[in-house]
């Protein structure tokens, strides 16, 4: 055989494969995975404890989210320190719902962002995962904010490849649920100690979300 019917003949044989793959995963649909509702998160993460009940959004937020399952809720240390802590769940990303950056949505709430950076988030286990960092202001109120996108056993800071596992993990496992976690601390006097606490309910929220956002 010549290269030239070679590559062709290559390249058919890629296509068809290619074409079966979709073919099949149309056919059999996304793989069930069994979970938790957010909404029975634990009050309580380390030394985090619930402060008052969830926050609802409301309808016309809800439109634009496209949320299967979410939970917004302050949690409270002994020592006063408070912190927010949202995690938007997506059953299924196959039909144009997927997370969104904090980037995109809160500029629209009237908050401005500034100090980009990313930090890791030191697991007990002696892991880490990158998580994005921002300070974001709202008026008189400053806050910082740590956000990353979850699912499928993964931890990852970067919208870009979360998309690209989840395309990856669409085929590998028939799956592309995930979610988007966000850790909001006031800022206070001192950025460093706003950060220590975002990462520290950070860190003890990421132990419990397996059952909420399934590996």
């Amino acid at each position: 055989m010549n290269k030239p019917a070679l590559r062709f003949a290559v390249l058919l044989i890629a296509i068809v494969a290619v074409g079966v793959v979709v073919n099949t995963w149309s056919y059999l649909g996304e793989a069930r995975v069994d979970r938790k509702q957010l909404k029975d998160f634990p009050v309580e993460v380390g030394e985090w404890r619930r402060a008052k009940p969830d926050k609802l959004l409301d309808d016309a937020t809800m439109a634009v989210l496209r949320a299967s399952d979410y939970v917004l809720r302050d949690y409270r240390r002994a020592d006063g320190q408070e912190a927010n802590f949202y995690v938007g769940y997506y059953a299924s990303q196959r039909e144009g719902a997927t997370y969104h950056s904090p980037l995109n949505c809160l500029p629209g709430s009237g908050w401005a962002l500034s100090k980009p950076d990313k930090v890791m988030v030191p697991l007990p286990d002696g892991s880490q995962f990158a998580a994005n960092k921002w300070v974001i202001e709202n008026g008189s109120d400053r806050s910082l904010m740590l956000y990353w996108y979850q699912g499928r056993g993964r931890q990852v800071a970067s919208e870009y490849w979360g998309k690209v596992y989840t395309v990856i993990d669409s085929v590998r496992l028939r799956r592309s649920d995930g979610a988007m976690v966000r850790v909001t601390v006031p800022l206070g006097e001192s950025e460093d100690a706003a950060l220590k606490s975002a990462l520290d309910l950070s860190a003890s929220a990421v132990a419990a979300l397996p059952e909420f956002v399934p590996n």
